[in-house]
């Protein structure tokens, strides 16, 4: 209990685990500005705007919420041991390759 434990932080997010979320999205705008071009030829241009506006506002939260519960899910934290640190810490700089111009 008098030393502290190390962590380390990985994220293992994909675009694939986001891209159903993504076109869903794109699918509920779609319908909606196709329901907003069937008001604009009922000749009521201000009810079209107003869909579009509100489909708009209420969808965006819901994306963003999806977007951020998927990357939690997707973040560890594994406690590091110190042997392993100090393995990695030494076997760091022989695995780099300096930066070389082309």
């Amino acid at each position: 209990m008098d030393k502290l434990q190390k962590y380390r932080f990985s994220c293992t997010l994909t675009f694939g685990d986001i891209y159903g979320q993504v076109i869903a999205w794109l699918m509920v705008l779609l319908i909606s500005l196709a329901a907003a071009m069937g008001l604009m030829g009922a000749r009521q241009p201000l009810y079209a705007l107003v869909s579009v506006g509100l489909v708009l506002v209420l969808s965006l939260p819901f994306l963003l919420f999806a977007f951020v519960t998927t990357l939690v899910n997707h973040i560890e934290f594994v406690a590091v041991e110190p042997q392993a640190e100090t393995k990695a810490a030494s076997a760091a700089p022989a695995t780099q390759q300096p930066a070389q111009a082309v």
